[in-house]
């Protein structure tokens, strides 16, 4: 009884300081913030808005089919199928509106029974404030729902510490070329 009493108050004095609160007027310094310079910078909400061009066909592609397994062909879902990209971020859905950055990672048809799709990538910034910073998604892109929300698990530069999500919504897609373009609503918590 004694110790696990002494277990708890060890753990509630650890928990204390490493949460930055305020015991008897005295404030613990998180030292891991302090290292990294977060100590006494406020977290912010950044709101970015981007065309996604995911671009299969021509003789430039964006996006290139890198596997698939013997079924994905008869699959009514592609399932199977994964893709590399390097797609460019536009401040409009025009293929010649100014580039902001790169979509760049992996996509993979990761479901049998609808088109759902596994998103591994990043958002490299290439232009304006975030310029050289990055932000990493990792979730579910279900293509055909009207809107899509995927978690923004990480980041780099003025986006560290990042977490927040990125909703999707397709501008238009050619059923005849694959290619696509999407609208981006990203919504990130940052110091």
């Amino acid at each position: 009884m004694a110790q696990a009493l002494q277990t708890t108050i060890i753990i509630s004095v650890i928990a204390l300081s490493l949460l930055n609160l305020t015991v008897n007027g005295s404030k613990y310094k998180n030292p891991f913030l302090k290292h990294l310079g977060l100590l006494n910078k406020k977290e912010q909400l950044t709101h970015l808005h981007f065309y996604f061009h995911d671009i299969v066909s021509g003789p430039n592609p964006t996006a290139l089919q890198v596997a698939s397994a013997k079924t994905s062909n008869t699959s009514s879902t592609g399932f199977g199928v994964v893709v590399v990209i390097d797609d460019p971020l536009t401040e409009g859905p025009e293929p010649n509106s100014k580039a902001v950055g790169r979509a760049q990672g992996i996509y993979a048809s990761a479901s049998q029974s609808d088109v759902g799709l596994l998103m591994v990538l990043n958002y490299v910034f290439t232009e304006g404030k975030f310029n050289g910073s990055t932000l990493s998604i990792l979730g579910r892109n279900a293509v055909f729902s009207a809107v899509r929300e995927m978690p923004i698990v990480g980041g780099t530069g003025l986006f560290r510490f990042a977490r927040g999500y990125a909703q999707a919504k397709t501008h238009t897609f050619n059923l005849t070329s694959g290619d696509a373009v999407v609208e981006y609503n990203v919504y990130v918590l940052h110091y």
